[in-house]
Formats: C-alpha cells, sequence, structure tokens
C-alpha cells in the first residue's frame, strides 16, 4: 500500500496552486476566514449576502462563521435559504428575486453543491434577468454579459460537503422537478471569486451524504479520465484523476468503519477536490449525463457511480491506456486479482468489476434492480435528453465523440444491461467503431 501521508501531500500541493479562483482548504481553519475575503475582494464592502441553512444544523458553528463575515462587511442580509437538493429551478427563481432586491455588493454562500450551484445560477438571474433554461449550454452567461455590458457581483463559496467540489467549478446543475430532468449551466463566468472549505466540516456528515459525494468525485475523476485521451492536458488530467481515485478507495471504507476518522475525512475533501480540478480541465461525460433522467430515484453521486462500470466495459476499446492504469490501480487495493496480459474488452470488464467490488465494499448499488422505481420510462427520457442541444457537450466528452443516434443506441444497451445486473451483457463497441 502507499504512503498515503506523500500522497496527501502530493494533493495538497496541486490544490494549492488552483489556477481558475482563490482556494483556501485545510483542517480548522476558521481562522482564515477574515484573511481570505480580505485578499480577495478588490475593495471593502458594506453589503454581503449570506446564502446558508448552517444555522438550522450547526448553530454554533454558524455563529462562528458569521463573526468573521462581520469583520470584512458591517451591513450581512441573510441567512437566505439555499436551495434544496438537486437544486429545484423555483428555489433558484426565488433566490434570485430576493438577491435582485437586496443588491449586495457581494455574495458568500456557505453549502453543499445543490446550494452553491443554486447561488451561481441565482446570482445570475439577479444580475441579467430572464428565465433559468435561457443559460442552460456552455457559454451563454459569458454572452449575454457580454452583450449587456455587464458583470456578476462577486460570489465567495463556502463548502461544507465532501462530493460536488461545485465551490471550484464553472458549472450549475439545475432541476426541473414537473418534467424530472436535470440540465446544466457551464461558463467561467459563475466560477465562484474565491473558494474556501474547511474539511472539519464534513464530520458530522452522515454516511449516505459521504458516499455519495465520494462516489460522485470519483465519477469526475474516472469520467474526465476516460473521456480525455486527446485532451491537451491529458498528462495533468492523469496525474489529477489517477491520485483522485486512489484517496477515495482508500479512504472511503475508513470513513465507512469510523465515521469520525479525521485523516480519512481529510483524505476524502482532498479526493472530491481534485475530482473538481479535474471536471475544470476536461468534462464528464456518460455517467453525468445519465444521471440527469434518474434525478427523480436517485442521488446525483448514486446515480453516476452506479453506471460507470457499464460504461467502462462499452468503451474499453478506445481507452487501452487508461484501462492499464486503472487495473493497476484497483490491484493495488485488492479489488481485482494480478491480471495476465489481457485483451482491451477482457481489461475493460475486469476494471468495471473491480469498481463494482468496491462498491460492494462500501454499501454502494451496483445495478438498477437495487433501485425502487427504476422503470422504462427512465431510459425514454434519457434517450430524449441526447438529442437536445443544451447537453450536446456530454455527448463530445466521451472516448469517442457520440452523435445523437450513437449515443442513444449505446445508452440503451447500457440501461438495458444495468437493469439486469449483468456487465457481460453489453456489447463492447469495437475498434473500427473508433
Amino acid at each position: 500500500m502507499k504512503d498515503f501521508d506523500s500522497l496527501r501531500q502530493k494533493a495538497t500541493d496541486i490544490l494549492s496552486a488552483f489556477p481558475w479562483t482563490k482556494y483556501i482548504f485545510g483542517w480548522n481553519i476558521f481562522g482564515r476566514i477574515t484573511e481570505f475575503l480580505s485578499n480577495t475582494l478588490n475593495e471593502k464592502i458594506g453589503h454581503l449576502a449570506l446564502i446558508t441553512n448552517l444555522h438550522l444544523r450547526d448553530k454554533a458553528t454558524y455563529d462562528r462563521l458569521f463573526h468573521f463575515l462581520k469583520k470584512i462587511a458591517p451591513t450581512i442580509s441573510g441567512p437566505l435559504t439555499a436551495p434544496r437538493p438537486n437544486t429545484p429551478v423555483e428555489d433558484v427563481i426565488q433566490l434570485a428575486a430576493t438577491l435582485k432586491s437586496l443588491n449586495p455588493e457581494a455574495v458568500v454562500v456557505v453549502s453543499g453543491g445543490s446550494g452553491i450551484d443554486g447561488a451561481k445560477a441565482a446570482v445570475v438571474l439577479a444580475t441579467l434577468g430572464g428565465e433559468v433554461e435561457d443559460y442552460f449550454g456552455q457559454g451563454v452567461v459569458s454572452q449575454v454579459l457580454s452583450h449587456q455590458e455587464r458583470s456578476l457581483p462577486p460570489l465567495y463559496a463556502f463548502q461544507t460537503a465532501a462530493g460536488s467540489a461545485a465551490h471550484l467549478t464553472k458549472y450549475a446543475n439545475i432541476t426541473n422537478w414537473s418534467i424530472r430532468q436535470k440540465k446544466l449551466i457551464i461558463d467561467e463566468a459563475i466560477i465562484p471569486r474565491g473558494a474556501w472549505f474547511d474539511y472539519s466540516l464534513t464530520m458530522t456528515a452522515p454516511l449516505s451524504l459521504t458516499l455519495d459525494g465520494a462516489i460522485d468525485g470519483l465519477s469526475h475523476c474516472l469520467e474526465v479520465y476516460v473521456g480525455g485521451s486527446k485532451n491537451p492536458y491529458f498528462s495533468q488530467i492523469e496525474e489529477i484523476s489517477l491520485l483522485g481515485i486512489e484517496l477515495i478507495l482508500f479512504a472511503l471504507p475508513q470513513v465507512i468503519k469510523n465515521p469520525r476518522d479525521e485523516k480519512a475525512r481529510y483524505l476524502l475533501g482532498l479526493a472530491t477536490d481534485l475530482g473538481g480540478y479535474a471536471i475544470m480541465l476536461g468534462g464528464t461525460n456518460a455517467g453525468h449525463l445519465s444521471s440527469f433522467a434518474l434525478v427523480d430515484i436517485l442521488s446525483h453521486g448514486r446515480a453516476c457511480g452506479l453506471l460507470n462500470p457499464y460504461f467502462l466495459v462499452a468503451f474499453g476499446a478506445a481507452i487501452p491506456r487508461q484501462l492499464t492504469k486503472l487495473a493497476e490501480l484497483l490491484r493495488r487495493h485488492q479489488l481485482i486479482a494480478v491480471l495476465p496480459r489481457k485483451s482491451h474488452s477482457s481489461l475493460a470488464y475486469e476494471v468495471a468489476q473491480g469498481l463494482q467490488n468496491f462498491y460492494r465494499q462500501v454499501g454502494f448499488p451496483c445495478n438498477l434492480k437495487e433501485i425502487p422505481g427504476y422503470s422504462a420510462s427512465h431510459l425514454e427520457r434519457l434517450l430524449a435528453m441526447v438529442t437536445n442541444p443544451q447537453l450536446q457537450s456530454k455527448l463530445q466528452n466521451m472516448p469517442r465523440p457520440l452523435t445523437s443516434e450513437e449515443a442513444q443506441n449505446l445508452f440503451s444497451e447500457v440501461l438495458q444491461a444495468a437493469e439486469k445486473g449483468d456487465l457481460s451483457a453489453l456489447r463492447p463497441l469495437t475498434p473500427a467503431e473508433f
């Protein structure tokens, strides 16, 4: 087994150089809040809007946070209610209306991924107007900002859960429950001006949330890695993704055994942040796209993670290097046996099985038979989604970019195999198809 102190230091060094925003992270770092905000604000502000539900579940921590924020801004509006899990569109609309009426000079959101995603979208709506639907897709917010000659007020994201890495990224996932569908805003304009994550805040997270978040982070690393062969940053993606996956393989079982394990909680925080770094260098693909159609029966992390082993089998011929590296990693953690030289399709099957072995080890589902409420309507919804231009980036991020028709065929096969729980039911795509 590797020296995890050295891996922790490697992850810390990588995240300390995160290039897109000012990032402060660590353990028990509340004392650095004033420094963090003072260094990221270009000028003193008089009015700050605070979005959080922290006061409802941890009043003592909220009071500490508020104490430090008052040193930065004499007037704080809030706490404003953070959006609920999966960021319902109506929550975003309500929050945007409140922000527009308050007109703060800056916004601080203290939440998990759903709350941070909602704050990103609400700041856009409050500033630019229109409907949430207007901004789905890639680069739309920046286009409208340029057209209107406006800028967004600075948003500062204080993360409270290890998983989405929403505090670091250009993404905002929003759910329309009326049609049971999630969509995505992708734009560098919504990257928080500054990000802060005290990993000690995750100590009180229930195991279900911890598990979902960890597998979401693993999915970020895995999907970017397998889809990144032609990415100009592939060597960096490989280093970050494999490190993030390895930290999760080690730390998540430790947290399952002992939720108060500080070392393991710290490593999960680092690992899921590395997942955030990965999705800034590349993009997620099949697992995440599929999850958008399963939002009514599965949490985000579970939906992504459950299906990724099946997609590994399908794409095996396109990712020989990634499969070899993943097999080495899984073997190190005793999740697969020592492998003889195998064909790409056989190796993909072994790696997928190894990933599912890890899922079983931590109590994570491996097939759709285990999921109450799954029906043919979910496949129908997904097949309709892959034709939506707002989601085409996911098809372009595949190990080989897919047309909508190709994606419909692939997703039909994958979900049918996942419903049976049978990896061998999949027909791997042949080299000729790549």
